[in-house]
């Protein structure tokens, strides 16, 4: 009986020891397989940041993420590619064309413009509506290259724009101070009565029988909202959108990463790497 138990006991053990040391050997893996992919990824990077910059145009600093289309295909990020068209350097977004404006490689933004504004034709608008909406880190959790803000965790007070709203009425709307004519400039309809707001539109704030035509965004906040000039000036400044969630990736990689506006710099938070971690841990 107690050879029988003893027997039992040495195989128990080992067994047990077996587990652990394939637990090990498994925990052991992970962490080698995820050190090889930051080596690996770390490469990339430095041989994407050693690329001399490109330029075109008044843009004369065009480094890692961006790039031109003509540049060596070890330079930059694909996503994030630029073109040179008559000396204007032009972004690609959401299938349309904005001209580069000014790119920050300390906040992570591009200053882009619709190249259909001109600034000194208050008759000229964007071709096409553009807003929060259809950036990844407001409404929706697609992933894309550009974010509408400098929170990668969809913090919309920190939007590096505001919109210009456009709209046209059926009638008059004048004691409605955010409403600002426009009819100089732009007209809808000839029976109507055209109108731009400048910041955002609230649901209670459209009039009825006025109809939303456009929407624009615009980063030169401290513009005239009562002046239809000072509004049509800010759209023809351009709008800012970020890569900061690249940034983040690459500088923070499994931790929580945030912008910090006052340094200037990302912040990490390891813990939640600690975390991820862990969760690949025990769900090995």
């Amino acid at each position: 009986m107690w050879s029988f138990r003893i027997i039992y006991w040495l195989h128990f053990n080992i067994m047990r020891n077996s587990l652990d040391m394939m637990r090990r050997e498994r925990t052991l893996l992970v962490v080698l397989l995820l050190i090889l992919l930051h080596h690996v990824s770390a490469t990339k990077d430095h041989q994407q940041h050693r690329c001399p910059p490109s330029s075109c145009g008044y843009i004369t600093n065009i480094t890692y993420p961006f790039r031109l289309q003509d540049d060596p295909d070890n330079c930059g990020d694909e996503r994030y590619e630029l073109g040179c068209k008559n000396n204007v350097t032009v972004l690609y977004l959401h299938s349309a064309q904005y001209h580069v404006q000014a790119i920050n490689y300390n906040n992570y933004t591009v200053r882009v413009v619709d190249p259909a504004l001109q600034l000194h034709n208050c008759s000229s608008l964007p071709l096409r509506s553009l807003s929060r909406s259809n950036f990844s880190d407001t409404y929706t959790y697609r992933m894309g290259p550009y974010q509408a803000g400098l929170d990668s965790d969809q913090n919309w007070g920190s939007l590096s724009f505001e919109h210009i709203v456009f709209l046209n009425c059926n009638h008059s709307v004048r004691e409605n101070g955010k409403y600002v004519e426009s009819n100089e400039c732009v007209k809808w309809d000839s029976k109507g009565y055209a109108y731009a707001v400048g910041g955002d539109l609230k649901a209670e704030d459209i009039e009825v029988g006025c109809y939303v035509k456009l929407v624009a965004p615009t980063s030169f906040s401290t513009f005239n909202k009562h002046s239809y000039a000072a509004i049509h000036s800010a759209l023809a400044y351009g709008f800012e959108i970020s890569w900061v969630n690249l940034a983040c990736q690459n500088h923070c990689h499994k931790d929580l990463c945030s912008f910090n506006s006052f340094s200037q710099k990302l912040d990490c938070d390891p813990l939640y790497g600690a975390l991820y971690i862990n969760f690949v841990h025990f769900s090995c």
